[in-house]
């Protein structure tokens, strides 16, 4: 029986999240009190009910569970008694958190008349800290699409179907972006390649994106390009077993250019076909190059 922990900032998904996973075949629990989930996976595993998966939904409803040491408590009790509990934590920016809320005119958890939206938002993101930074995934929903966060969980699901021994103790997302729509937060390191020969200006390379083969030979053929990617391979070679070696899970490296689209999205592919080659388990996203050519459309944006 293959646990996940779901939890994260109200707003962010995952009400939506729990839905997508139960369509996928996980049984589904839903604000679960946390004294109780120990006891839940020991009676559940006696329980024939033919999901490989069970999905359990933690949030800032249950406020005893968000003490630091009441988590590592609970984790390490799990893991004393041999359960596989993976923890998939959602987020999304305070400003697009606050737009939700607003929206749909829900009240946030942790706020009330004396705690306003804005306040509860810092103070949940405060006591969720301990649980993201040892999150096993950990999913930014703030320019996520429904139909991208589904792919995302359907990965998530499908890790270790094969061999049943769940993640690997490293795994890698390699992922482009504009930085006019900010900085990727799930980003543990961040490379700007906006330095780079622009194809954007080049009139018959400027509604190509860099998964297309004459945007990326423009940016890959230039010098300065392959001087850098020389670097960058090789920091990363000796960067990622040290991070290994002091436990980490998961990493997101990001790459980004003004809009997204076109050299970052070059540079993303070459380094995540770099670390697949290296044996590395890696993922190559690209998150605003839809938004991009869907402004193609309708109007020109700068890369």
């Amino acid at each position: 029986m293959r646990f996940l922990l779901l939890t994260g900032m109200s707003g962010a998904g995952k009400t939506a999240a729990l839905r997508y996973l139960e369509d996928m075949g996980a049984f589904c629990v839903d604000n679960l009190p946390p004294t109780m989930i120990v006891r839940f996976m020991e009676n559940f595993e006696s329980v024939q009910t033919g999901n490989t998966v069970t999905a359990l939904s933690v949030d800032a409803r249950s406020h005893d569970f968000f003490d630091t040491h009441a988590i590592t408590r609970l984790l390490l009790e799990i893991q004393s008694l041999g359960f596989h509990v993976e923890t998939v934590f959602l987020e999304a920016s305070d400003d697009v958190l606050v737009s939700r809320y607003k929206e749909s005119r829900r009240e946030h958890p942790l706020a009330n008349e004396r705690v306003t939206l804005t306040e509860a938002i810092s103070k949940e993101r405060e006591l969720l800290q301990p649980l993201r930074e040892t999150a096993n995934y950990l999913i930014d929903t703030t320019n996520l699409r429904p139909k991208a966060l589904q792919k995302k969980l359907e990965e998530i699901m499908h890790v270790g179907e094969e061999t049943g021994t769940g993640p690997q103790p490293m795994r890698l997302e390699v992922m482009s972006f504009g930085f006019k729509r900010g900085l990727p937060k799930s980003a543990d390191l961040v490379f700007d390649v906006r330095f780079l020969p622009n194809p954007f200006y080049i009139p018959e390379l400027c509604r190509h994106s860099g998964m297309d083969a004459d945007v990326r030979d423009f940016v890959m053929d230039n010098e300065v390009t392959q001087a850098f990617m020389g670097r960058i391979t090789d920091l990363l070679d000796f960067l990622i077993p040290h991070y290994q070696e002091e436990g980490k899970r998961r990493m997101v490296i990001a790459i980004g250019c003004t809009g997204g689209a076109h050299r970052s999205v070059a540079i993303t592919e070459a380094i995540g076909k770099h670390l697949q080659e290296a044996g590395y388990q890696t993922r190559i996203t690209h998150r605003d190059v839809d938004i991009e050519q869907a402004h193609w459309k309708t109007g020109a944006e700068m890369d």
